[in-house]
């Protein structure tokens, strides 16, 4: 796969994971998030599969996230590092909680998986022009 289509790719996938429809789907979030999961939130907080397929089904606040700036790194066969900004979007119109954020995905039988998140809190930076309609979603984190 060409690194275009897998930037493109684990974009929408990512993205995906933005979405309330997906974040309250214990199904779909089995299928995303690996079976050895690990995340460590911009809070500080770390989160296993379990708590995921255990808390998001259940958030109910939602608001929009900006992100952009996607990159992608092949590390080996079945497996990449992909990489991005976001920010929360107020009901001005303002970003907020501006973080890093970095993901492992590996390639199984069932698809692409997340295997690791990370966000990290990050200087606010200024909104570029999303290049597609899936760089700006609603979310429930």
């Amino acid at each position: 796969m060409i690194q275009e289509q897998l930037l493109t790719e684990l974009q929408e996938l990512e993205v995906s994971l933005h979405q309330p429809a997906v974040r309250r789907s214990v199904t779909e979030l089995d299928r995303l998030l690996h079976p050895r999961f690990r995340e460590f939130g911009r809070s500080g907080r770390s989160y296993t599969k379990g708590d995921v397929l255990a808390d998001l089904p259940e958030e109910e606040e939602s608001f929009v996230v900006w992100s952009q700036e996607f990159e992608v790194e092949p590390l080996v066969e079945g497996w990449a590092l992909l990489t991005y900004k976001s920010a929360h979007v107020g009901v001005q119109g303002e970003l907020t909680r501006h973080t890093n954020r970095s993901s492992i995905w590996q390639h199984t039988a069932r698809g692409w998986q997340m295997l690791f998140h990370q966000g990290t809190p990050c200087e606010p930076f200024e909104p570029v022009q999303p290049s597609s309609s899936i760089e700006r979603t609603a979310t429930g984190k």
